[in-house]
């Protein structure tokens, strides 16, 4: 469970065998402000989250015995945990594979210390504001606009003739993170932030592929659209009012 309250330090994990490595995270999270655990293996990973209530994973893909590809796999099969891999300068094929298990991000060694403490402030900034959105859609039914509507929990589009629209689960949190801050600038880092994707080294690119889908399943005309605008150089807008239907 993720600390909700600012004046309660993040609490991070950290698994790597190399002792100075652990220490440099424990030193400086630490004096950010941030509450640090570091052991070498996943045996002493499991200990840990057993007793403990841990907000980010920090993780070493090169570990003796089970190895972090394991251990992410694992993780991933019941749990939404930040996680940042770290692998080696050459090792490409090892952060596809860390992202594609469901890693949050990754660093490359040798790496800053002040870069690890920006991208683990907003990892848990992106899962603080997941929990705040996924606490608010517990209590909609739907959303309703321009004649449409989206059922939330049947995760299902009606068009304003009431014919089902088929809709993928990336079209569905994006068109929900449009709906949940209507006629507001969202950013395409915001967009990631609430519709919850992954892997930031190509979500610029992606976001654009998705929008342009849900223009061309909402709009009458997807080459003008009037529902989600674009703001050059800023991200993109909802334009219509948005009623919602809780219970």
């Amino acid at each position: 469970m993720l600390h909700t309250e600012s004046t309660i330090a993040a609490h991070v994990l950290a698994v790597d065998d190399d002792p100075s490595l652990r220490q440099m995270i424990i030193d400086y999270l630490g004096d950010n402000d941030m509450r640090v655990t570091a052991v070498a293996t996943g045996r002493e990973m499991d200990e840990v989250l057993a007793r403990e209530s841990i907000d980010l994973l920090v993780l070493d893909l090169r570990l003796p015995g089970e190895d972090g590809m394991q251990i992410a796999r694992r993780l991933r099969e019941g749990s939404d945990l930040p996680i940042i891999i770290l692998t080696g300068r050459k090792e490409e094929a090892d952060r596809v594979m860390g992202l594609e298990l469901g890693a949050d991000d990754y660093l490359t060694k040798p790496f800053s210390p002040r870069e690890l403490l920006a991208r683990t402030r907003a990892l848990l900034r992106r899962a603080r504001m997941r929990e705040t959105v996924a606490a608010s859609l517990a209590k909609i039914r739907a959303y309703r606009f321009a004649g449409w509507e989206l059922n939330v929990r049947l995760r299902k589009l009606l068009s304003p003739m009431g014919a089902a629209v088929g809709i993928s689960n990336t079209e569905f949190n994006l068109l929900v993170a449009f709906l949940s801050a209507p006629q507001r600038v969202l950013t395409r880092e915001a967009l990631l932030d609430l519709s919850r994707l992954h892997n930031a080294e190509v979500y610029d690119r992606s976001i654009d592929v998705q929008v342009g889908r849900l223009r061309r399943k909402l709009e009458a005309d997807a080459k003008q659209p009037q529902l989600i605008t674009t703001e050059r150089g800023a991200g993109y807008v909802f334009n219509a009012a948005v009623d919602v239907v809780r219970g």
